[in-house]
């Protein structure tokens, strides 16, 4: 999907108190950067924001991190911010691929992935976020068994993702191809996407997975 241009995103982004600049110099320092011990949660790939916000609203006591790497999607919800300002969550503009120059390991407690991009063709498979290059990252940076949690409607995305969860030695917690008439519902927040999705009829898939070392 192109994504429409933004005249002047950059800008926004660049001025925007909400946004840390600078993130790499941080590394290893994210205890002090926030100076109240809260830990911190990741929504890579957080589009407009409207998800991760709903999180900080309910938990106060967690500083919440949206990546994202188009600056065109990341103004939107910087917008959002302005109108509902919230203490506990901020944004990086970043390619994901970088996260590990940004975090060291142990600073992340939990890490979202919701409706990300499917990468269909096989030569892109390392993009794909639940690759197993992508999930070594999120090992290098993820406290001792910290989660991932993913959520996506396409299937052929899903399957590809339990195959490489395997290989790449995590442990698989939760796991539902239709997350809407599972056990796991309670307590889920709907993306923008999940609720269009859910609306139409479409089966969302989840699953919940963390690495534990020496297993």
């Amino acid at each position: 999907m192109r994504l429409r241009n933004v005249k002047g995103s950059r800008e926004q982004i660049a001025a925007n108190e909400y946004t840390i600049k600078d993130a790499e110099q941080i590394k290893g320092q994210w205890k002090d950067y926030f100076q109240d011990g809260k830990p911190i949660q990741l929504e890579i790939g957080m589009g407009k924001g409207k998800f991760l916000m709903r999180l900080a609203e309910k938990n106060p006591h967690i500083h919440y991190i949206g990546i994202e790497k188009y600056s065109s999607v990341l103004v939107r919800a910087l917008e959002k911010m302005e109108e509902t300002p919230l203490d506990n969550i901020h944004f990086i503009r970043m390619d994901a691929e970088n996260i590990v120059n940004v975090f060291e390991k142990g600073e992340v407690d939990q890490i979202y992935l919701n409706f990300s991009d499917p990468w269909p063709k096989d030569r892109h498979a390392k993009r794909r976020l639940t690759s197993r290059q992508f999930l070594e990252r999120y090992h290098n940076i993820l406290k001792e068994e910290g989660r991932v949690i993913f959520k996506t409607d396409n299937r052929p995305l899903f399957d590809f993702s339990l195959e490489e969860v395997e290989e790449a030695g995590w442990t698989l917690e939760k796991c539902t191809f239709d997350l809407h008439h599972s056990e796991y519902l309670e307590g889920n927040i709907m993306t923008e996407y999940e609720e269009k999705f859910v609306a139409k009829g479409n089966p969302i898939c989840m699953l919940q997975v963390f690495y534990k070392e020496n297993k």
